[in-house]
């Protein structure tokens, strides 16, 4: 794929893909409603402007353009198979709370699951009705929700990251749209040992917590280079699907 224009990263204050778009010659920026990491460039509600885009009114979307490419790390809280497996009495988050108080709980949390269903298939129309391209990722184990539940099925799963530099294999799926993917796998030896020591904060952490969902560099150079970009890379092979 050939990115004429910029990256734009949404639901990212990491910076982690944004740097590593960057490091590669291609101008990145990123978007969130927080800044905790100081690399957000755009403080912004993105549901609010996903909204407006949906409505027809001023938004974000309107300064990006069919060379530009955006990257959406969509919200994964409310279709998590940990989210999943909350919809359940027996759910032990709910063991001393009595009938009408697990019954409010799980509805509400499907309440808020149908706002962000609604909010991802809104972006989905957004960039259908603009012409834009759009990458959204999301995880993809186990009872995730958008497995029988979305408008289209994933373009990629990659089902073990740690083979592209991350820490957890955690399964990924990414929805390719107004684009196409290009098939390379860049083997990456890691040495788990030597991760932990130098980057302790990737230890531990809930199924939907922010450490799990925490991609590295690595992972991100070699996603962009194998999916985005077809650029081969050492130890990188390409068509290997």
């Amino acid at each position: 794929m050939e990115i004429a224009g910029k990256v734009h990263c949404f639901f990212e204050q990491s910076g982690t893909f944004k740097n590593e778009f960057i490091k590669l010659g291609i101008p990145a920026e990123d978007y969130d409603i927080q800044n905790s990491h100081g690399e957000t460039d755009h403080v912004i509600d993105l549901f609010e402007q996903i909204e407006k885009a949906y409505d027809g009114r001023p938004s974000i979307f309107d300064d990006i353009n069919k060379d530009d490419l955006i990257i959406a790390f969509f919200p994964c809280i409310y279709f998590c198979c940990l989210s999943q497996m909350s919809f359940g009495w027996n759910c032990h988050n709910y063991q001393n709370q009595d009938t009408k108080q697990k019954t409010e709980a799980i509805l509400n949390r499907s309440m808020n699951r149908e706002k962000f269903f609604r909010l991802a298939v809104k972006m989905f129309a957004v960039v259908d009705m603009k012409g834009l391209r759009l990458i959204m990722e999301n995880p993809w184990s186990m009872q995730t929700f958008l497995k029988a539940n979305f408008i289209l099925p994933p373009t990629i799963v990659d089902n073990d990251r740690t083979l592209r530099g991350d820490v957890y294999k955690k399964p990924t799926a990414y929805w390719f749209y107004n684009c196409k993917n290009t098939n390379g796998q860049t083997m990456q030896k890691i040495h788990k040992a030597r991760r932990i020591i130098d980057q302790p904060h990737e230890r531990g952490g809930g199924i939907c917590s922010e450490v799990r969902s925490t991609i590295t560099n690595d992972y991100a150079r070699n996603f962009i280079c194998d999916f985005i970009l077809g650029k081969e890379q050492e130890f990188s092979q390409l068509s290997l699907f």
